[in-house]
């Protein structure tokens, strides 16, 4: 068939060459003969679906994002001046403030994701928490989500008045702010690329997760290209800084501030991180080889391969002047 091709192709260049000479060139692409071997032409060219250029097509995970304002794709990134301009008492896009430190998170370490354990299971990537002994690594884990329709905002360290503090995660209908931070597996810094609620079920983008198609059939394929900070490109799971993924908001991390639909979703009714997700962090953080000034940043427990099931009777709750409602809790 290649042979054919190439003999298809060759074929029609001396046609087009002998017509144009003859100053036809109307009569060539009027050629009844022209839209086959356009087509022939065409699928030999195409590349192969996983190798397709990004972007084909609408983007279904689009849908995790609150309909509301630009993204960063169309937004240019905020004036140096005003980085890490949040303040610890601002309740309008982000979870209280948990921990205080004095000095940076470290960069995030690379590390591969666990298979799913189960249809329903959503990627919460691993951080840097406060401990005892300084900052210490809260490993990535699959999470049964506590409602149906709930997503994964993940938490993050924003620099403010010379401190760190971390915003820690919450769940709800669509992606909230989690500081402009590339975490991987499709939390490229804004939204959710690895997957989107549909009828009641979750869709993985095996892009992003590492699925297994024979056990999960609710699969596809979408490789986004998205434009965050200050243009930086990402792609899949690395994003290129000079091979520095930071892992905080402001300062000498990463300069990116809410956006319209980022601050819309956390106006919806969100619920905080469940008693099981606060139990896994505190299990690490008794844990020395977890902690950075052992491991110089390189966790020995990246993530963990079982997964947290959901804690029963959690629900999104409505903001009321403060940040919180009936339930929730740290």
């Amino acid at each position: 068939m290649k042979t054919l091709s190439r003999f298809g192709i060759c074929a029609v260049l001396a046609l087009a060459a002998a017509l144009l000479m003859a100053g036809s060139p109307l009569r060539w692409l009027q050629n009844p003969l022209m839209p086959a071997f356009g087509v022939a032409l065409a699928q030999d060219q195409a590349p192969p679906p996983d190798q397709a250029p990004p972007d084909q097509g609408p983007d279904p995970a689009a849908v995790n994002q609150a309909p509301s304002g630009p993204s960063y794709t169309t937004q240019a990134p905020p004036p140096p001046d005003q980085a890490g301009a949040q303040g610890p008492d601002d309740q309008s896009y982000a979870e209280q403030p948990t921990e205080t430190a004095t000095e940076p998170p470290p960069p995030l370490p690379d590390y591969d994701q666990p298979p799913a354990p189960d249809d329903g299971y959503i990627w919460t990537p691993g951080y840097w928490a406060w401990g005892a002994y300084g900052y210490y690594w809260v490993p990535g884990v699959w999470v049964e989500p506590p409602y149906m329709g709930a997503l994964w905002t993940p938490g993050y360290w924003g620099f403010y008045g010379g401190r760190y503090l971390f915003y820690p995660g919450h769940w709800g209908l669509h992606i909230g702010f989690y500081g402009g931070i590339n975490y991987g597996f499709g939390y490229v810094g804004f939204g959710y690329e690895g997957g989107y609620w549909n009828a009641g079920h979750f869709f993985y983008n095996r892009v992003y997760n590492h699925i297994d198609p024979r056990v999960m059939h609710n699969v596809y394929n979408y490789r986004a290209n998205v434009r965050v900070n200050n243009n930086v490109r990402v792609n899949n799971n690395v994003r290129v800084n000079n091979y520095v993924r930071p892992s905080y908001q402001g300062g000498n991390g990463v300069q990116a501030h809410p956006q319209p639909s980022e601050r819309q979703a956390y106006h919806e009714p969100t619920a905080p991180r469940m008693n099981t997700q606060v139990v896994h962090q505190q299990s690490f953080s008794q844990v020395r080889n977890q902690y950075a000034n052992e491991n110089h940043g390189h966790p020995p427990t990246a993530s963990v391969p079982h997964g947290i099931p959901a804690e029963r009777g959690v629900q999104p709750q409505q903001h009321g002047g403060g940040n919180g409602g009936g339930g929730r809790h740290r």
